[in-house]
């Protein structure tokens, strides 16, 4: 072949690899590329009922639901509470904040109230058994119950520790339908005889991953093996590590799985901010943030319960209305605490991983974490406090450079990196005068001989406890209380729950304190007067 003819025929293909790209291009302008969205939420194929009434719950639960001004179900109690009715196993993959606890009481109910006229109202046995990792959860799965089963006539006993058993054991022995219980106290009450499991027919492990992580597998695996065989079983978390779906394997039989969002992911209406300052800045760096009026309600998260103490101390210095909440705070104070910052004569709320599941308070304008979570996983159910029923948040972090792991651990498991900000300018760093100091806005309603020891005149694990009415605090955080309650108290964040003072035990309260004893303590039926 020619020179020529060779030039010629390089040209040709040239010309018609043009001609190509050219046809593909102005196919291309005229069927644009289908765009999918990054993440879809397994709800979203779903459509929500128009209402409560399309899911046929019994007249007087639609009755006590209207009252509280639900009209229109969320995504999860959208799909679980037909599942529920059905008596099918379900496995709900939901972050908290989603209402899956009327995802689960409200089938619960239905169901009971449906078989009343096989059981009767004599002999009452519980027929629905609930596990929660912390007293607080516990408490507010109670409440709803409470407030959705008013007009049914149902019974029902929560059970944590913390408190004296003696309410808890009077309340089983008037007979309950439902039982509200943290693994631990539940299983001292099965061994001393106070609890029979043989009728329930309903079990739901509500937040599972969070009872992973406190070490409560095994317990549930005891009490389950006390449970019939044949039953429902409801099992709601907000991850999904192997060990929780060894447990599904386990414990739920063909179950109908139901995810309204993906695993570990953050709630987007939350603005996620991260501030890289020294350690011994932080508190600094709280107060100086706190001086903006829309830190309105903040929950401030720290790694160990001594260091929310500390934190405690010096938000007071500063006059600071503040409280804290962890594993070595006495029942009644955590109650009075949370009712505090609930009122709002709290602005502050310090709070261990205890509180990072089950505080359900409406308003939390602000979450800070001074100290990352060694869990990555707490991370999301941390923030997940603010940004509540549809509702905007914000979510602050402090990180010093030992914490910088933690953050990538973090970071990876949310798919996201958190927008860093800049250390405020003109922060200080100068400690107040004494006199800025306050005392907890409940301290000073607190009896006189069994204070919780917030402040005043003494420590809650001081030795001068309540034996003479000195102000202050009695042992409530240590050794379980007055002289005669035995070694009942708190065993901290590890646990979330203690295992049970001894009978008639208080760990509460010093020898000449009588403070109410909590509500929430028994079910809704009339509360007993017994011994304090």
């Amino acid at each position: 072949m020619t020179r020529t003819a060779r030039t010629a025929r390089s040209g040709a293909a040239s010309e018609s690899r043009r001609l190509y790209h050219l046809r593909s291009s102005r196919k291309r302008s005229v069927t644009p590329p289908v765009v999918f969205p990054v993440t879809q939420s397994k709800s979203s194929a779903v459509p929500a009922p128009a209402g409560f009434k399309s899911l046929h719950l019994h007249p007087l639960i639609l009755k006590a639901v209207e009252a509280e001004g639900y009209s229109i179900p969320t995504a999860i109690q959208a799909q679980t509470i037909p599942i529920g009715l059905s008596g099918r196993d379900v496995l709900g993959i939901a972050q908290t904040g989603t209402g899956k606890t009327a995802a689960f009481a409200l089938p619960i109910l239905h169901r009971l109230k449906s078989a009343e006229h096989a059981h009767g109202q004599s002999a009452r046995r519980p027929r629905a058994l609930i596990l929660a990792p912390t007293r607080e959860l516990a408490a507010q799965i109670a409440e709803s119950f409470a407030t959705y089963g008013r007009n049914l006539h149902l019974r029902h006993a929560v059970i944590f520790g913390g408190v004296g058993q003696r309410p808890q054991v009077k309340a089983l022995q008037g007979g309950v339908d439902i039982i509200i219980a943290t693994p631990g106290r539940l299983i001292d009450l099965m061994e001393q005889g106070f609890v029979h499991l043989d009728a329930v027919n309903t079990f739901v492990l509500d937040e599972a991953d969070r009872m992973l992580d406190m070490g409560f597998i095994k317990p549930i695996q005891r009490i389950a093996a006390r449970v019939p065989k044949k039953r429902q079983t409801m099992l709601f978390s907000a991850t999904m590590p192997s060990e929780i779906q060894h447990l599904v394997n386990q414990l739920l039989h063909d179950p109908v799985r139901v995810a309204v969002t993906p695993e570990a992911t953050t709630v987007d209406k939350i603005t996620q901010e991260l501030i890289h300052v020294p350690r011994a800045h932080k508190v600094p760096l709280l107060v100086h943030l706190l001086q903006d009026p829309a830190m309105q309600r903040v929950v401030a998260f720290t790694k160990t319960k001594h260091g929310a103490d500390r934190v405690l101390r010096r938000l007071h210095a500063h006059g600071i209305a503040a409280d804290a909440i962890h594993g070595n705070k006495g029942q009644n104070h955590r109650v009075r605490a949370l009712l505090a910052f609930r009122e709002g004569h709290v602005r502050v709320l310090v709070a261990t991983d205890i509180a990072a599941r089950g505080l359900d308070i409406d308003g939390i304008t602000h979450v800070v974490n001074i100290d990352l979570p060694m869990e990555p996983e707490a991370y999301v159910h941390r923030i997940g406090r603010t940004a509540r029923a549809g509702a905007s948040g914000a979510a602050i972090s402090f990180c010093d450079h030992e914490e910088r792991g933690l953050l990538r651990s973090i970071e990876r498991l949310t798919r996201q990196s958190i927008h860093v900000k800049q250390i405020p300018a003109g922060l200080s760093l100068a400690e107040p005068h004494p006199s800025a100091a306050i005392r907890p806005a409940h301290a000073a309603h607190a009896p006189k001989g069994g204070g919780h020891g917030g402040g005043g005149g003494g420590g809650g694990s001081g030795r001068r406890g309540s034996r003479g009415g000195s102000p202050g605090g009695s042992r409530v955080d240590g050794r379980g209380g007055s002289r005669g309650g035995g070694r009942s108290g708190s065993r901290g964040d590890g646990r979330g729950e203690n295992r049970g003072a001894k009978p008639g035990g208080s760990s509460e309260t010093g020898t000449n304190a009588n403070p109410p004893r909590s509500p929430l303590s028994s079910g809704w039926n009339k509360p007993t007067r017994g011994r304090r």
